[in-house]
């Protein structure tokens, strides 16, 4: 079994290339889920997708069919090119794909370095796949010990602190340019996790919020968690307040851009439109005093953070480097576990075998079976001791599957080594 990750993100991907492959609701992920795993080189796999990362990751038995298959159902669905999906991505294996993996929970490999909200994400997408059938136990290892290194980076370092979302470096970028925002509105649209994050940077910044929403039965439900006022509006009133509102933040989950050029009135004032949605909430065009932002175009803001953050950052790789290392280290540990039971499984086998044949031959007599059965445990396991506990030490090793592989392969022990293979560079393949 081999741990493969295939990875697109703003570092590799415009937004545009991002919106096709972008999956914007459940039954999609499902639909590509259940794709991919019906391939028989697949085990498991999770679907990550944000505004800034679709993130596939599976457990593999043969990577290069594995890769195939995910790249041709990513290629149907998006309307891309096959070629050209392969030559954009990220492809990692083993200890890169651990690594990875640990990076983007730790919001190391974000936008917005030390992000809090991937981490929510991530786990809501492991969930999902978890509870429909589409990973086990060895996803699971991995998902967890990344939780816990976002913890440990979360607790070690400052990264989780201050204004860490694309929601609060859209509002940062508002505030900058309005400055004085007493009694300017703000029109949010949507009343999801990104929208609430959204309205409580925006009153933090002193604008006064109006919230529309296509279902204002949520919307309001949300507002009434809030400790400040904000104005709900029924979503046929969203072209008017496009209209007269100067700073619009949107962030639905519509598959489609909701608002087009034609809903755009002149006006003698300065608007400016903030899209945090993937796929995008505003159709691509051009109008006077209207300044439109998606999430690619925070990068002056996110550039300041990683120059803020470059010190706090260093210290979290280290601790993603620590924690893939145990990571690998445990999960030889778990292998071996079972080669050790194994052996003395053998062993008790013999033992109960000769005691047996001795009983029936009239070597020994039958009421002293169980004080030789003890004698003869205490000898095995006496022998066994020295060569299980070096064993248990071997997991460190790099030897370490050839080793097992031999001592399963002297003794005939059950099973084989479910092995992972260290590679500690991204691959490409050559098709």
């Amino acid at each position: 079994m081999s741990y493969l990750s295939i990875s697109f993100t703003h570092k590799n991907t415009d937004i545009q290339t991002r919106e096709k492959i972008a999956f914007s609701n459940e039954s999609s992920v499902e639909t590509f889920l259940k794709s991919v795993k019906a391939d028989d080189s697949i085990d498991e796999v999770v679907l990550l997708s944000t505004c800034n990362r679709v993130e596939i990751m599976t457990t593999s038995s043969n990577i290069k069919q594995s890769t195939n298959k995910i790249f041709d159902t990513l290629a149907k669905y998006s309307g891309l090119d096959f070629d050209n999906l392969i030559e954009i991505a990220d492809i990692y294996d083993n200890t890169g794909a651990i690594h990875h993996l640990f990076s983007v929970a730790s919001a190391l490999d974000s936008l917005v370095i030390g992000e809090t909200q991937i981490v929510g994400q991530l786990k809501d997408s492991f969930r999902l796949a978890l509870s429909k059938g589409y990973c086990g136990k060895d996803i699971s290892k991995a998902m967890n010990y990344a939780f816990k290194c976002a913890a440990n980076v979360r607790n070690e370092t400052s990264l989780g602190t201050g204004s860490v979302s694309v929601a609060s470096t859209a509002v940062s970028k508002a505030k900058d340019i309005i400055q004085n925002t007493q009694g300017v509105k703000a029109l949010v649209i949507g009343a999801g996790e990104m929208s609430e994050l959204t309205m409580k940077h925006l009153n933090k910044a002193g604008f006064d919020i109006v919230l529309i929403s296509r279902d204002i039965k949520k919307a309001k439900m949300l507002v009434d968690t809030f400790d400040f006022e904000v104005d709900v509006q029924a979503y046929e009133n969203l072209e008017k307040y496009l209209n007269e509102v100067p700073v619009m933040v949107t962030a639905t989950s519509a598959p489609y851009p909701i608002i087009k050029e034609d809903m755009v009135k002149p006006c003698t004032f300065n608007r400016y439109w903030f899209d945090i949605a993937l796929p995008r909430d505003i159709e691509e065009f051009e109008s006077p005093n209207l300044q439109i932002y998606a999430v690619d175009d925070l990068q002056d803001i996110v550039n300041s953070n990683m120059i803020l953050r470059a010190e706090q950052a260093k210290r979290a790789y280290m601790i993603v480097n620590q924690e893939s290392e145990k990571f690998f280290k445990w999960l030889k540990s778990l292998e071996v576990e079972p080669v050790v039971k194994h052996l003395y499984k053998r062993a008790d086998n013999v033992i109960e075998k000769k005691l047996e044949n001795a009983i029936k031959k009239g070597f020994i007599k039958s009421e002293d079976e169980e004080n030789i059965k003890k004698l003869c445990q205490t000898v095995l396991n006496e022998f066994l001791h020295e060569p299980t506990t070096r064993l248990k030490k071997i997991s460190k090793d790099v030897e370490c599957d050839i080793i097992l592989g031999t001592v399963q392969s002297v003794f005939g022990l059950e099973g084989g080594s479910n092995s992972i293979k260290k590679c500690d560079h991204a691959i490409k393949f050559n098709y």
